[in-house]
């Protein structure tokens, strides 16, 4: 499969990513990231709010 056919099904079906960052300095925590990503179509997002 080439990194084309991958990423054309990618974003045909849709991948939702999540994560979490800290950023801290000699062992305090001073910043908290909540991180979501939506990679998807607009075509496919579209027909997904219409079924749901």
């Amino acid at each position: 499969m080439s990194l084309l056919e991958l990423t054309d099904r990618l974003l045909n079906r849709g991948v939702v990513l999540t994560g979490e960052a800290t950023i801290s300095v000699a062992g305090v925590d001073l910043i908290y990231l909540g991180l979501n990503l939506v990679l998807t179509a607009v075509e496919t997002m579209s027909e997904k709010q219409k079924t749901a």
